[in-house]
């Protein structure tokens, strides 16, 4: 496989463009949080970020999505701070936006799957959040438009390393959820086997989605 490299240069983007690459934006982050809540209503362990949200939950007494937004936030002011081209206004939306969809989706199926639900239930709601989780994440790198902090963090890294050795994203971005999974449960996050199968299968699971959700976008909005 080729060198993958994420850095685009979007300078010359119209505010059309940027408008429509912001809408695209959106709909990945709300798929992507989506997945993250089915998630944590499986109750058989959550994504590998959301458990040191989760971690950082406990240990400061504020909801999940508060925690999401104020860890994305710091992250977000941490990257301006040392990398260039990176952060975009994409970025900013996730950062504010990504927490409050989680807690809306919490609210809005919560009550109907839970620990209380059959196993075989719960199992096929976590798979199904692995794969909607990798689909946006997919749309939303793809949009050009900025990503997540806690996203930023795999394809920083992946970009850095391509330029000394080849690498591929998914291996990067494994490494990094197995950081934020023993980071997590030091603070007291929930590590269950939805959180094993999020560290071994969403990185590869993005690296799959990412060229066809491109072709996608380019169907949709050819001139992004």
């Amino acid at each position: 496989m080729s060198k993958e490299t994420f850095a685009v240069d979007t300078r010359n983007r119209t505010l059309k463009q940027w408008v429509q690459g912001l809408i695209i934006l959106f709909i990945g982050l709300t798929i992507a949080h989506l997945g993250v809540s089915l998630f944590l209503v499986s109750e058989l362990g959550s994504d590998t970020f959301t458990v040191m949200i989760q971690g950082i939950s406990l240990s400061v007494g504020l909801s999940i999505g508060t925690c999401h937004v104020i860890a994305l936030i710091f992250l977000m002011i941490l990257m301006l701070l040392t990398t260039k081209g990176y952060v975009k206004p994409g970025t900013v939306v996730c950062a504010f936006c990504g927490g409050w969809i989680i807690d809306f989706f919490l609210w809005l199926i919560g009550d109907h799957i839970s620990a209380a639900s059959p196993l075989w239930v719960r199992l096929l709601v976590m798979l199904a959040g692995c794969i909607i989780l990798s689909f946006g994440m997919s749309i939303v790198i793809e949009s050009n438009s900025g990503t997540g902090p806690n996203d930023l963090i795999a394809i920083i890294l992946t970009d850095k390393i391509n330029k000394k050795r080849p690498v591929q994203f998914q291996f990067v971005r494994i490494a990094c959820d197995i950081c934020f999974i023993i980071v997590g449960v030091l603070l007291g996050g929930k590590f269950g086997i939805g959180t094993i199968a999020a560290a071994l299968l969403v990185g590869p699971a993005v690296q799959f989605f990412l060229p066809k959700s491109r072709r996608l976008i380019n169907a949709i909005f050819p001139d992004l």
